[in-house]
């Protein structure tokens, strides 16, 4: 394995990786199809639910414990990313992750039953946990400090784009193949990326540090009930239901005690410098409003696409994919403005786009053509790559060298629970706004606001009739469900605008700053 420098240039003093490597794009590549590979598999299952609903004989309630057990295995796991990498060292955990991710993908193309497929997806869970913090690290701890704008913004581009290609392939997958084959397809991808992997990734040194278990153990818990609270709140009519108190009450009580440890234990989960730091502290805060905002988003247009407009799922995924074109340009342009602008005016300029972006998709309606979805797409990508590669910038620039990975899980854990607080928080409006606006529309369904039929005498022509009720109907449900969906766009409009205040409290990066090698 070499750890040579991969060029005989002088290097200056103060711009020197934690970890020279030789074949750095090589790396590279390896990291982000490892990376992509799991952020694919965040989405791409999704379009195949019906499917394997069908074929393992599940309930419509039941199959959606394939979603939920991966959701919950990878919070429950991601806050270990940190110890396990000091402790069986970066490359090992690594190379244990992407391999048991494959072999998890596997197994869950092949289950026969449900039981079978909510275990291994939570298998599959654990290993995508730590994917996501390695490779962020990684990414970080090859390049010198005047290059980690540009690693970022690689890093970026696959987190972002992952969850709008998804879809895309896993309906042409399902279309075309099986809904097996969303899973199957990891295998070539995976192992490509294992054994570049094993041949250039390099031996960090591992180092003794004690397990917190009681508060890994609170928050493993609080995490596990509040991901099942989001999950199951609204087909449990939220806090109508003893389920939903009984999940509430033990996800703050365990995340309370959670608090009181790390603040008072000997040997805390994380260290309390990590949590101290205002920088990375107000990046969490960002991660949320990201994932709400993104990832929320995501979930929304889709079915949007699908149901109101009648796209199929291969032109939906095409319309969807320029915002992923947006993303790519502001990200590789973040990457070179940040060597002369000051990063919290691009992060306060991205959320601005993007809030312009959420006000244009305020006002779609019915009548427009894809063209509206294609211009607003394009400029929220525009925006939502200026906020992510500046901020994970500043987030780590406060941070030393050993805080990384930990650091790296709590930013990727608080991004998948925004993604979950937000899409169970328009999910919930949705429904409730779309029956609170049929009700509205339906008041106004009379004889005077409609010239060919009069409402009060359908009953007259029996079942041709009762047609035309049915369509009368569904017509005013279209409409409130356009409504219901304008008004998700306004609320993640306003959560975009009260976050940017928050850039006033995230210091400049430092520049200059000599890395620390190891061995030294």
């Amino acid at each position: 394995m070499a750890t040579a420098a991969s060029s005989d240039a002088p290097v200056p003093p103060m711009d020197r990786p934690i970890v020279e490597v030789r074949h750095r794009l090589v790396l590279t590549i390896a990291v982000m199809l490892a990376t992509i590979m799991q952020i694919l598999d965040t989405t791409i299952a999704n379009v195949a639910i019906p499917h394997m609903q069908s074929s393992l004989g599940a309930t419509f309630d039941t199959v959606t414990w394939v979603l939920t057990s991966y959701i919950i295995a990878s919070a429950i796991a991601i806050p270990t990313t940190g110890w396990l990498s000091d402790r069986i060292g970066q490359r090992q955990l690594f190379l244990i992750a992407v391999g048991g991710f494959v072999i998890a993908s596997m197994a869950c193309g092949a289950a026969t039953n449900l039981e079978e497929m909510v275990l291994f997806r939570f298998a599959q869970g654990i290993f995508a946990a730590f994917l996501g913090p390695l490779s962020q690290a990684v990414m970080l701890d090859i390049n010198p400090p005047s290059r980690h704008a540009r690693a970022m913004s690689i890093w970026g581009m696959g987190i972002m784009i992952g969850p709008i290609m998804g879809p895309i392939l896993g309906g042409w997958l399902t279309e075309n193949y099986n809904w097996r084959w969303v899973f199957y397809v990891n295998l070539p991808i995976g192992l490509v990326a294992l054994a570049l992997l094993w041949a250039l990734l390099p031996v960090r040194e591992t180092r003794s540090r004690k397990f917190d278990l009681f508060g890994y153990s609170m928050l493993a818990i609080g995490l596990a009930a509040l991901q099942l609270l989001l999950d199951r709140g609204a087909g449990e009519d939220w806090f109508n239901s003893t389920e939903i108190w009984i999940e509430a009450a033990i996800c703050v009580s365990a995340l309370w005690m959670f608090v009181v440890q790390m603040l008072t234990g000997k040997n805390p989960l994380f260290g309390r410098d990590l949590i101290g730091d205002r920088n990375f502290i107000t990046g969490l805060f960002f991660m949320v409003v990201i994932g709400i905002v993104m990832f929320a988003n995501m979930a929304l247009l889709p079915p949007m696409l699908q149901r109101l407009f009648g796209y199929p799922v291969i032109d939906t995924g095409l319309i969807l994919a320029v915002r992923g074109i947006g993303i790519v340009i502001s990200m590789a342009v973040a990457g070179r403005l940040l060597v002369i602008i000051d990063a919290r005016l691009m992060v306060g300029t991205g959320l601005v786009i993007a809030s312009f972006s959420l006000w244009q998709m305020s006002h779609w309606s019915l009548a427009m053509d894809s063209g509206p979805v294609l211009i607003s797409g394009f400029v929220q990508g525009l925006g939502m790559g200026l906020v992510f590669i500046p901020l994970n910038i500043m987030a780590f620039a406060t941070l030393g060298p050993d805080h990384r990975t930990d650091g790296a899980s709590l930013l990727n854990l608080l991004r998948s629970l925004g993604a979950s607080i937000g899409i169970s928080i328009v999910s919930t409006l949705l429904g409730r706004n779309t029956q609170v606006s049929h009700a509205d529309i339906g008041q106004h369904v009379t004889a005077s606001s409609i010239d060919l039929i009069d409402p009060s005498t359908l009953d007259r022509f029996g079942g041709l009739g009762s047609v035309a009720l049915q369509f009368l109907d569904a017509e005013v449900t279209r409409q409130a469900l356009m409504v219901a969906y304008i008004d998700d766009f306004w609320f993640m409009m306003w959560v975009t605008i009260v976050a940017i205040p928050l850039v006033m409290f995230l210091r400049p990066a430092r520049r200059g700053a000599e890395p620390v090698h190891l061995g030294e």
